[in-house]
């Protein structure tokens, strides 16, 4: 199927948007505020006093990480009230001034809708765990013990290992009622029971409170879960003989009810409203099955976040290595920007979020030396590729991961407390094992992606007041790395990334809506490619994912007419348009052809 066959060319606000995701604790506080309870927390008034500057580099929807009432067990994704605000981040009334100050800049709100689980301090659950036979104990997964060991204690129903802390059981406890509960992340958050339909009809309730308050649509946390196996059967064993428990994925990654859920939510609420809407999809890369979900004629959603890219380093569990070259990269790329194409379905383009490392330190060089040049190829590369673009706060300024030196207690998600706890356990006497672990922390640990917005070279980077204690430690270089430096310096990571941006919306119809030609699948370090619009406006990319010197050839009956932009410099790059194209380490660059 061609782009003129498919509505997949077919001009849609939401396709075309640039989505910035706001981690709302470390976005901005109000700078000013006396000090009190959100002190050292960013606010939704720090937000509303940003909007400018989103709307400055290019930004049309914001999406913020959970705001709604919650006890912060895992940081809002374990929410308490779902139509109240959390105390540290402001008021409903706070959100409704957001949202106004969006609309007067033709900019939209989507909300984060975390409905796999709730908080374990939320109404329906205290109901549900008040008795055996009360209204809403059907409301989450109840399971009796599978045994009772010789000692006296209850076994968990199955050997399911808890996502954020795989040493423990997926299974929490109940004493007043003899039975476990589902909860899948942490006990703090009890999952639920979408076999239930009340509990389905409350979810719609909810997100129709919220579209009636504004919002433009929904970011999904982790929406492919709400089905399980109904026989919960024990995991197969991958990880090694330490671990009593076992990742349990195939039982509930796409379960066997998902795409009744997903049809039903579209027909209850998301076919009345014009939305944009993605889902976090988490451990799925069958073709057909997220086609089902995200092909145009699907009734499910716009588009989901495909992990193969940022899982490109997972083995069985995200607290792990495994290698990976840039081949395999590009291949992942290649692969969904053509089966969107070909398919009718949409893409979401993103490198970056609130659970994943930073990208210049993940897929380049985050020394000074060559921090910039990886900044800015990222920012090429992603602004280059069809679907609907997400970037998280702070890839804009090329923000890397902590540093090496930073001692583990600077270290506040509850993922990374809980590896490190089981490293302590397992490795207390192997010295190499805990090196390794730590490692995987200073490479892998969500906290990178959570540190304060680099605001300035002030105290507290800007983002609160002098005097006020951050929650998460500021980053260390936050006096050379900032916004402020940005906005003034005009060959920064902030400005490339707003002429890319600037560039991508005035050529939609090659870079969101076109076709897909990937040039070099089998060259080490280069990954070139030519993004073509219905119209025939044709645009060659070339990047030199290395640290080396190289040169590229350009392949034979492919006419470079010139060269716009690249990396190293601002302006139009001086390179030969035949025969070989010499590229510096890290170097990205873009071009008209034919």
């Amino acid at each position: 199927m061609t782009t003129t066959e498919s509505s997949y060319s077919t001009p849609k606000w939401w396709k075309e948007a640039v989505v910035y995701q706001i981690y709302p604790a470390s976005f901005q506080s109000q700078v000013g505020k006396k000090p009190g309870v959100t002190s050292g927390w960013g606010t939704i008034k720090g937000i509303t006093s940003r909007l400018d500057y989103l709307k400055s580099l290019g930004v049309d929807v914001v999406w913020s990480s959970p705001i709604l009432k919650s006890p912060q067990a895992d940081m809002g994704y374990d929410i308490a009230d779902y139509k109240d605000i959390d105390y540290r981040y402001g008021t409903l009334e706070d959100v409704d001034e957001l949202i106004s100050e969006l609309k007067k800049r033709d900019m939209k709100l989507m909300m984060d809708l975390v409905v796999n689980h709730t908080s374990n301090e939320h109404p329906w659950f205290l109901e549900s765990k008040a008795s055996l036979d009360g209204p809403k104990r059907n409301w989450y997964i109840w399971k009796k013990p599978k045994s009772i060991s010789p000692d006296g204690v209850p076994e968990p129903p199955n050997n399911w290992a808890q996502i954020l802390g795989e040493a423990n059981s997926a299974w929490t406890y109940d004493e007043k009622t003899g039975e476990y509960y589902l909860s899948l992340f942490t006990p703090e958050q009890p999952d639920l029971n979408w076999e239930n339909p009340e509990v389905r009809a409350a979810v719609w309730d909810v997100m129709h409170f919220w579209m009636a308050r504004g919002a433009s649509g929904f970011r999904m946390d982790v929406i492919n879960l709400i089905s399980k196996e109904p026989t919960y059967p024990d995991a197969d064993i991958v990880l090694d003989p330490g671990h009593r428990y076992q990742p349990g994925t195939k039982y509930f990654v796409n379960g066997p009810k998902l795409h009744d859920y997903m049809r039903e939510m579209y027909r209850e609420v998301l076919s009345k409203y014009d939305t944009i809407t993605v889902g976090e999809m988490p451990g799925i890369s069958d073709e057909k099955e997220i086609l089902r979900t995200v092909g145009s004629n699907s009734g499910e959603l716009r588009m989901i976040f495909i992990f193969d890219l940022v899982d490109i380093d997972k083995p069985n569990v995200r607290m792990a290595l495994k290698p990976w070259d840039v081949k395999e990269m590009k291949s992942i790329i290649s692969k969904w920007q053509r089966v969107m194409i070909e398919n009718d379905g949409w893409n979401s383009v993103f490198i970056e979020n609130h659970d994943n490392p930073r990208s210049v330190s993940r897929y380049t060089d985050d020394s000074d030396q060559w921090r910039e040049k990886g900044a800015k190829l990222l920012a090429l590369m992603q602004t280059t590729l069809g679907g609907t673009l997400f970037v998280y706060q702070g890839e804009e300024i090329g923000i890397r991961n902590a540093p090496k030196t930073w001692d583990i207690s600077e270290f506040k998600d509850v993922e990374t407390i809980n590896y490190w706890k089981k490293c302590e356990q397992l490795y207390a006497n192997d010295k190499e094992k805990l090196a390794h672990g730590r490692k995987i922390i200073d490479m892998k640990a969500r906290d990178h992606a959570r540190t304060p917005m680099q605001w300035s070279a002030g105290d507290n980077a800007g983002f609160c007041d002098s005097g006020t204690k951050p929650w998460m430690r500021v980053m260390d270089d936050y006096k050379t790395i900032n916004v402020e430096a940005q906005l003034k310096a005009d060959d920064s990571v902030w400005h490339f990334w707003q002429a890319a941006l600037k560039h991508r919306k005035e050529h939609a119809g090659a870079f969101v809506y076109g076709g897909f030609e990937d040039l070099t699948p089998e060259h080490p370090e280069v990954f070139a490619y030519i993004r073509t619009s219905v119209e025939g406006e044709r645009w060659l990319v070339v990047l030199n994912f290395s640290a080396k010197e190289l040169e590229w050839t350009v392949p034979q009956g492919l006419e470079i007419e010139s060269w716009d932009r690249g990396n190293y410099m601002k302006g139009t790059p001086d390179k030969p348009k035949q025969s070989g194209v010499p590229l510096k380490p890290w170097e990205g660059l873009w071009g008209k052809c034919r």
